[in-house]
Formats: C-alpha cells, sequence, structure tokens
C-alpha cells in the first residue's frame, strides 16, 4: 500500500535534527517517523509530506525529497508553504489551503500516482487531508495527539490570560475550527487511549462534529517505543560518554556524600503544563525524599540548573520559579540540570541511571498519551507520572488492578514525594515496578505494533471509504480561498470552554 502521512509543521530529516530545540517538535514527530519506518519495513510505501524550509538557521529541511539510509520504502516530501523561513506551526494557517495542500495536489499528479489512504497528525495536516479530500484525494484518518480545546482551558486556568490575548498569540479559533472539519471528514479518528476518545473528542468544543459512541469511527492505536534506541537490554553508542558526561555534572554539583543516591530524573519540554516548578516544591517538602535521592532536570539548552544556553524567556521563567524554590528550601548540593541532545544521549543517560536505581518522573498536569515514561521504562528506569491522562491505562490495567508505574496527582506536591518514595525510599517497590513496567512495554508498546494497528484501520478504510451522505461540516472558505490572511471570529470559543 502507499500511504502518505502528512505532518506540516515537522521538521524531519535522516539526522533527526533540533527535536528538542522548538516546541513544535518532540514526540509527534517521533510518532511519525516510527510508525513510517515501522510500515516500510513491513513491505508499504510511506510519504512523510511535510513543509520545505531554507533557512540558515535551521539547516537541513531544504531538499524537496529525501531518504532514511536503509529504509528504501520511506521517504520524506517537503512542499513549499508559507515562504522559506522556518515558521511557527500557528503561523502556517493561512498558507494550508491556498499553498500547500495545491503543491500536494501538484506533487502527486507529477508522479502520476496518488496514495491510497493518507494519515494526517496535529489540526493543520488534519485540515490539509479533508480539503485534498474533497479535491480528490484519497481517504485519511486523523491522529489529533493534542486538542486545541484542553489546551487552551488549560492556559486559560494556569497563565491567568484571556481568550483575545491567546487568541491573537495562538489562533485557537482557527485551530478548533481546522480540527472540527478534520475530525468530521477522517475516514477514522485515531486515539492513543479510550480516555482520549471520551474526554478530549468529548469536549463540548466538538460537539456535532464528531460522535464519541460512534466506535466505527473511532480506532485506539497507542504508539510505541523504538527499542532499538530505548533497551535497558542493549549497547547503545552513546553510553560511555554521556556516563562520564553524567558523572561530572554530579561531581559538580551533588555533595559528595550523596554522590551514591539514586537520582529522581525529569525529563522533558521546559513548558507549564510539565509541572516542573511542582516536582521541585514536592522535593523541597519532603525531607525524607530528600534523604532517599537526588534530583536532576534533563532540559535541552541547560547548561546547569543557574544557566540557561539557548532558553526562551518562558523557559527562563520556568527555571527562573524551579531555581527560588531549590533557594527557598536550601536544596543545594541536592539538585542538578542538564542538556541531552538526541534520543541516543538520552537512553544512554537512562541506563547508566538505572544502575543507580534511579526512578523517571513526569509530573505533568496532564499528560495526552506519555510515550516518556514508556521509553524510561524500557530503558530500565521505574517511573513515578501524572495519573491525569493516558498513563493511567498505560500504566495501569483496571481489570486486573495491576500497577506498572506509581500514578499521583500531580496537582498535589505530597502526592508526588509519596508516590516517588514508593520508588527510591526505605521499603521502596523499585525491582518490581522494574519488571513489571518492561514487561507492559515490551508486550503492548512498540511501534511495530503500533503499525500493525494502523494498517489494519488504513487497510479498511482504502476497502470502504466513509461516503457520508449527511452530517458533513462545511470547510470555511477562510481555510481555502487564497489571499491575506483573514480574521476568524473567536465566536466559537465562546461558550465553548470553561472561564
Amino acid at each position: 500500500m502507499h500511504i502518505a502521512f502528512l505532518n506540516i509543521q515537522g521538521n524531519f530529516d535522516p539526522e533527526d535534527r533540533y527535536w528538542t530545540a522548538h516546541p513544535d517538535f518532540g514526540g509527534q514527530l517521533v510518532y511519525v517517523k516510527e510508525v513510517s519506518l515501522a510500515l516500510g519495513r513491513m513491505g508499504h510505501h510511506v510519504d512523510i509530506v511535510t513543509r520545505r524550509i531554507k533557512d540558515r538557521e535551521w539547516p537541513g529541511f531544504d531538499a524537496d525529497i529525501e531518504e532514511y539510509p536503509g529504509e528504501p520504502n520511506v521517504r520524506i516530501v517537503r512542499l513549499p508553504c508559507g515562504g522559506d523561513r522556518f515558521l511557527r506551526k500557528q503561523d502556517l494557517w493561512p498558507y494550508i489551503g491556498p499553498e500547500w495542500v495545491p503543491n500536494l495536489i501538484k506533487f502527486y499528479l507529477r508522479e502520476g500516482r496518488q496514495p491510497s489512504t493518507a494519515t494526517s497528525h496535529y489540526g493543520d495536516a488534519g485540515l490539509a487531508a479533508a480539503i485534498w479530500q474533497q479535491q480528490g484525494g484519497p481517504p485519511y484518518t486523523f491522529t489529533a495527539h493534542s486538542l486545541g480545546a484542553q489546551k487552551l482551558e488549560r492556559l486559560l486556568v494556569y497563565n491567568h490570560v484571556d481568550i483575545e490575548t491567546l487568541d491573537r498569540e495562538l489562533y485557537f479559533a482557527r485551530r478548533i475550527a481546522a480540527e472540527r472539519v478534520a475530525m468530521n471528514h477522517a475516514s477514522r479518528v485515531i486515539t492513543s487511549t479510550r480516555q482520549e476518545r471520551h474526554e478530549q473528542y468529548g469536549h463540548l468544543a466538538y460537539q456535532n462534529a464528531v460522535d464519541t459512541t460512534d466506535t466505527d469511527h473511532f480506532a485506539v492505536i497507542p504508539p510505541g517505543v523504538n527499542l532499538h534506541i530505548f533497551d535497558a537490554k542493549i549497547h547503545g553508542p552513546d553510553d560511555e560518554r554521556i556516563a562520564t558526561r553524567l558523572e561530572q555534572v554530579v561531581s559538580r554539583d551533588i555533595l559528595e556524600e550523596r554522590c551514591g543516591l539514586p537520582f529522581v530524573i525529569c525529563s522533558s519540554r521546559l513548558e507549564a503544563k510539565k509541572n516542573h516548578v511542582g516536582l521541585a516544591m514536592a522535593f523541597a517538602h519532603s525531607a525524607e525524599l530528600q534523604a532517599a535521592a537526588n534530583l536532576l532536570f534533563v532540559v535541552h539548552g541547560l547548561e546547569d540548573i543557574h544557566h540557561g544556553m539557548s532558553l526562551s524567556q518562558d523557559e527562563q521563567q520556568i527555571m527562573d520559579k524551579i531555581v527560588a524554590t531549590c533557594e527557598a528550601a536550601n536544596l543545594w548540593g541536592k539538585v542538578t540540570g542538564c542538556s541531552l541532545d538526541s534520543q541516543s544521549e538520552l537512553a544512554a543517560a537512562y541506563r547508566h541511571l538505572a544502575k543507580r536505581r534511579s526512578v523517571f518522573v513526569l509530573p505533568a498536569l496532564y499528560e495526552p498519551f506519555g510515550l516518556a515514561p514508556l521509553e524510561a521504562i524500557a530503558a530500565g528506569l521505574p517511573a513515578c507520572v501524572t495519573r491525569c491522562g493516558g498513563p493511567s491505562e498505560s500504566l495501569y490495567n483496571e481489570s486486573t488492578n495491576t500497577e506498572y508505574g506509581v500514578l499521583v496527582d500531580p496537582a498535589d506536591p505530597g502526592a508526588i514525594a509519596t508516590g516517588l518514595l514508593r520508588l527510591v525510599g526505605t521499603d521502596n517497590e523499585w525491582e518490581r515496578f522494574h519488571d513489571a513496567g518492561r514487561r507492559r512495554v515490551l508486550q503492548d508498546y512498540t511501534w511495530e505494533a503500533t503499525a500493525k494497528g494502523y494498517m489494519n484501520t488504513l487497510e479498511a478504510i482504502a476497502r470502504h471509504p466513509a461516503k457520508k451522505e449527511s452530517g458533513l461540516i462545511p470547510i470555511p472558505d477562510y481555510f481555502i480561498t487564497p489571499g491575506p490572511d483573514r480574521d476568524v471570529s473567536i465566536d466559537i470559543l465562546r461558550g465553548i470552554v470553561s472561564p
């Protein structure tokens, strides 16, 4: 089968550059690449279709077509959209319908063949897939990865900014309108968990666009872990170098008498929703946790806790709060931080820290799925993770009452500390969660399993494309008509999100 994976803002390249260098990147790029490669190894032909960028500050994304070495069935196709310079994903909205989709259609006309199915990732690609389908393109699936309504609500609560300001900066009205079209026109909506289907798509913002009780319209396909990188049983190319570097960081920042303690390692983008400050507070308020372990923040661009090499203003504000918490509780000698620049380096760090019986923590206020904990678990670290979102399914089996990780309330620093102490405290359960977590990942969360789930879904929609006679949401003209960007009414936001 010939499949197009649409991910407009993804900077894909064979070297996986900058995956942690910008909020637009990260887990979504890993997801698209790994599913594509797994499908390619199954014998299918996959195009990762994205945006071409010719920008000296972001080199490596200017070739029209590029391939992954040793992966002959997968190629990266880059199409012009919004000029040459790198743009935030929010700034691409005016160019998707008038420019990117026509370039997509022209590309396959030149090739003389069109993919039999497509998958779309994030709201912008979902919109593009809907427009393409309306103009003769293939049936498609929609994988949101995250939805705008929930993000808007979190920002309203935690950033204390009004809707008008947020919409001017992040174009939420446009995003939610696009998401409604994408999920409504899709042959299948793919979610990572059952909870995502019912809670996220059941939001009032998507009422009349999708019916969460329609089981034929949804497919639950969890993402997977790349065991070629994140596996406790392998030896990676960066293992010795990263082990040496980590020990240098420990010697630099940790008191000599504490250098033998395990670490609580937090590795994620520095965003308010990831709750790094809540973790620092949990550590600061628990003498027992401080006695049992040190705290390590892994953040791209972080030289040490006090110095960021390339942090944005928002990231630096979060680090300033972490530093203030450490200062107030006199945590110096117990807390450290550093930057890791690739998945290979991160996996090497996990394997090294697992030898210390360290643990991974993700205290995010909400995590749609939570691939990062599964990667850490595969590499040997038991995990203490937010109970809000996907981890409540991946790390807990309700029917058998089986725990594969420690789930905690991210809004309660005391609960975070208590959860971590289950893994590093005096009577810890490190070994049990280490073994149970790895078994869970190896059985249920690999990219091969994800690819098989996609293939089953794509084959079904290729055989029987959904032909809706009614209930289709019209695609708004402002998404299609060429010309200067027009304002999108924020009325779509009023009354559908909590203040």
